[in-house]
């Protein structure tokens, strides 16, 4: 009688503070730099929002445009200002991934990028998500469920929640489960998702889930939306085009009191790390955000910036802070270190020179955007591109300029090659380029003839041997091309490799990781493209651009599952292998023998031993 007084009193609350009403629901807008169709369908979904009275507010739920340029994000917010209601926004894959500024342009025209507020009982709450680099799988960054966490901590357990994401809430997701576990902790109705741009009931492992369509027209005449209607005790969702009349109600959920089973749903398998045990983490720290970049190492300390934008200095010893340093953007940079000074550029627009003991400011460069490319340093210059269409060579001494080449159309993110008094880079405008070292000019630019930024070599970092330089790029081929005159001497997709390339410590071979299992060796010449050998690793579906690396003897990768692998290139089999998290590794810095700093995406940064040296 006590536990059913309870559970009245429980629904009770429920319907006395959780009242009827009306919202909108859009996703995957999709606005584009020509905006052509995709801001006209907004433009009209926007027009009929605002002819009604019904409503009480909008939620859009991720990839807001295109491409994530600064332009189509300012596109789409001029559009959606015009809504004479409120309106909640998410960015999406699309969004982050390919974003020229790391998402720091989405947050400054929106505001945010996660939301919570509490509308008629109800709390809504809507988390960040995307890859934030691109090929990467989907992910919820950490700092954004660090800040779910202080938000349910503030939320009374009865107390109804919707949650929204762009992505569904399952293993599109590499970090799906950490927030599914949470929500299951409370009383959350339903989810709202976008990403398949259709209307499709979903169940995320027991959370009632509803995707909703694409705001684009695609093959029809007009784009659309949906409506959703909190009742009493149901909600219904209703699909509506503008300029058509009436609405199209296709599915009704079931409101009140939530329980969720759990743990017996499956879960990342860690079962790798019992099969080599020779492997151990000499330590493991867990950053407050994500971490996109290859961590640096140099007088015992190892370096790197999160997406947050702090750049962080861990103990080599045992992984204790040492220090830390606030920049006004996230970090998607690979710092460099020499001597003293580590060089590292930032979302928010500037490159930063820190004291690699203290962290203290020794100078910084502002540039014309963000600056999300990998560092190279070489006899005291730095050299490193900017999402402001700018190659830079700067005096690490002072900052001050050496030269900038000025000649790029497209944002750069990779780590450049210095090779023959040449710096070789790609960037997002489809070419490769090759520009003077001394004074910035251009020597050659080449490009696969696709004409696309799908499918430029972008993420790859070059590598080079006997006048050759080699690359990788999504139309998954591998190019030769002549360093001297940027011709090339052979390209090969016989074995679909993306993006992920290494070269062997004798410069004879060329290393690529396939999308399904494999790592290939090319012969390094000029005559063809013969492969040497290629070996199953059995690490699955695999698209992320972390490098290969060798050293003494073994090669070195990351994958997108959270494993790192050591491989013997003589033997072909695996060395070792151990799962970090869910999230991909980055590229892995070697600095020893079976010694190696690894970092994750969910920003953990580890050092692996595999031989217990030091």
């Amino acid at each position: 009688m006590k536990t059913l007084l309870t559970i009245l009193i429980v629904l009770s609350s429920f319907n006395l503070s959780a009242q009827t009403f009306k919202f909108a629901f859009l996703s995957d807008t999709h606005i584009a730099t020509d905006p052509g169709e995709p801001a006209e369908d907004l433009r009209k979904t926007v027009a009929d929002l605002n002819k009604r009275t019904d409503l009480d507010f909008v939620v859009i739920t991720g990839d807001i445009t295109e491409m994530g340029t600064d332009e189509e994000i300012r596109i789409a917010k001029n559009i959606y200002k015009e809504l004479k209601i409120p309106f909640y926004i998410l960015p999406g894959n699309h969004d982050t991934g390919w974003s020229e500024s790391g998402g720091v342009s989405f947050i400054r025209e929106f505001g945010y990028d996660k939301f919570v507020f509490d509308h008629k009982g109800y709390r809504f709450i809507g988390c960040a998500s995307g890859p934030y680099v691109r090929m990467s799988d989907g992910h919820i960054p950490r700092d954004a469920v660090m800040w779910l966490d202080s938000v349910l901590t503030q939320t009374p357990k009865e107390q109804p929640l919707i949650f929204l994401n762009h992505y569904p809430l399952n293993p599109e997701l590499d970090n799906w489960y950490e927030v599914t576990d949470r929500l299951k902790k409370y009383n959350t109705q339903f989810a709202l998702a976008g990403h398949h741009h259709r209307n499709k009931a979903a169940d995320f492992e027991g959370i009632p889930a509803t995707h909703g369509r694409s705001n684009l027209r695609a093959k029809n005449p007009v784009g659309g939306y949906n409506i959703v209607e909190m009742r009493a005790d149901s909600v219904i969702f209703s699909e509506r085009k503008p300029g058509i009349e009436g609405e199209k109600k296709w599915r009704a959920l079931p409101l009140g009191m939530k329980t969720y089973e759990t743990g017996s749903y499956p879960r990342p398998d860690f079962t790798i790390n019992g099969k080599y045990t020779n492997v151990k983490p000499e330590w493991t720290f867990h950053s407050d955000a994500n971490v996109v970049s290859t961590p640096a190492y140099a007088k015992g300390l190892v370096l790197y910036g999160n997406s947050v934008g702090t750049v962080e200095a861990l103990s080599e010893k045992n992984g204790s802070l040492k220090w830390k340093y606030k920049t006004g953007g996230g970090i998607y940079s690979s710092a460099a270190v020499s001597g003293k000074r580590m060089v590292i550029g930032s979302g928010d627009g500037y490159i930063y020179a820190l004291n690699i003991k203290n962290g203290k400011l020794l100078w910084k460069v502002k540039t014309g955007h963000s600056v999300l490319g990998a560092v190279t340093i070489e006899n005291n210059t730095a050299y490193v591109g900017g999402s402001d269409h700018t190659f830079r060579a700067i005096d690490i001494r002072n900052g001050r300029s050496v030269w900038e080449f000025k000649g790029l159309n497209g944002p750069v993110v990779s780590k450049p090659l210095i090779y023959e008094g040449k710096v070789i880079f790609g960037s997002w405008d489809t070419n490769l380029y090759a520009l003077n070292q001394k004074d910035g000019t251009l020597l050659w630019k080449w490009n696969n003839g696709k004409g696309v930024r799908h499918f430029a070599p972008a993420m790859v970092n070059p590598v080079a041997a006997d006048g050759v330089v080699y690359i990788v790029a999504p139309d998954k081929y591998i190019t030769a091309i002549n360093s001297q005159t940027g011709i090339e001497f052979w390209r090969s997709n016989s074995a679909s490799i993306r993006e992920s390339i290494g070269i062997s410590a004798d410069r004879k071979f060329i290393y690529g990781k396939t999308m399904n299992d494999e790592i290939v060796a090319f012969r390094a010449q000029k005559s063809s493209a013969e492969i040497a050998w290629r070996m199953n690793a059995g690490f699955g579906y695999e698209h992320v651009p972390s490098m290969l690396i060798e050293k003494d003897g073994s090669i070195y990768f990351g994958t997108k599952s959270g494993v790192a692998y050591s491989i013997d290139p003589i033997t072909q089999k695996i060395n070792w292998a151990y799962k970090i998290d869910n999230s991909m590794v980055n590229t892995v810095n070697v600095i020893g023998r079976n010694r190696i700093i690894a970092a994750t995406m969910d920003g953990k940064i580890t050092i692996l031993n595999a031989d217990g040296s030091r």
